[in-house]
């Protein structure tokens, strides 16, 4: 069994004038011991050999992908779990995306790690075309979408959430110049063929309300929402036996998101 985690673990995990968060980080990885862990919001992780360091207390491969506007991104790999390729998907994203191909059972499985544009529904649009155009790129059928998407939903109505909202935070989720909720994002990945695989798990064995944010840690911008995703193929859909947000472990106040971990029918080829 295949264990997937995408995180974000809010600026390094560490504050500016604030806590440093990243023991706690550190815990809640080795407790909940992914094979393969996407992280988002890696503020300095490209210098000094932080990356390195935290790769290494984890016990995990890192594979980072650096960004010109934003936080870096990266994709982690246990061993025995064999990469084949790696790398950045060379696009102007605000973050940034790791492309990671590792060497399954079942053949190549590609995991994409992201982290979506904050402020723009049209930039998150143009960015979640580019991962289409990597997903039909991609060798083999087994291939995951995972991060923060920074998009909501569109099988759910998200009206009322959306109305208790700062007017600076609501317009994030919002189409530019309208009132109508901005859900293309995800509504885009869909259409491309991919299975959101927390709501396919969902509908046959419910577990919590799937929101990813706000933890207790905090998250003004947020209206329990749920901006951290786990895309696969139907491939991939077919072999995923569980999806569930973290909430314990020190998760409630490591970082402003939860964790969501997928527990996936392949082993290491």
């Amino acid at each position: 069994m295949l264990r997937v985690m995408t995180w974000n673990i809010r600026t390094g995990g560490r504050d500016r004038g604030g806590p440093d968060r990243l023991s706690q980080v550190v815990r809640v990885i080795t407790a909940q011991a992914p094979d393969v862990l996407a992280l988002q919001e890696l503020r300095g992780f490209d210098r000094g050999g932080l990356m390195a360091e935290v790769a290494d207390r984890v016990g995990m491969t890192p594979h980072l992908a650096r960004s010109c506007f934003g936080q870096p991104v990266a994709v982690l790999v246990r061993p025995p779990l064999r990469v084949d390729t790696a790398g950045a998907l060379r696009r102007p994203f605000h973050h940034a995306a790791a492309r990671v191909v590792v060497a399954t059972s079942a053949g190549p499985l590609t995991v994409l790690g992201t982290h979506l544009h904050p402020y723009s529904g049209g930039r998150r649009r143009m960015e979640v075309d580019w991962l289409a155009a990597a997903v039909r790129r991609a060798q083999g059928p087994l291939m995951l979408v995972t991060g923060d998407l920074n998009s909501l939903d569109p099988t759910v109505d998200h009206t009322a959430r959306l109305a208790g909202m700062p007017a600076l935070y609501r317009r994030r989720h919002l189409r530019r110049g309208s009132d109508s909720v901005d859900t293309r994002a995800v509504a885009r990945l869909l259409a491309a063929g991919l299975v959101d695989l927390w709501l396919a798990c969902a509908a046959g064995a419910p577990e919590g309300d799937g929101l990813t944010v706000p933890t207790r840690f905090g998250g003004a911008e947020f209206a329990g929402m749920r901006l951290d995703y786990l895309f696969g193929t139907p491939a991939v859909a077919e072999r995923t036996r569980s999806v569930r947000v973290v909430r314990d472990g020190g998760a409630e106040t490591a970082s402003d998101h939860y964790p969501v971990v997928a527990e996936l029918d392949l082993d290491p080829a």
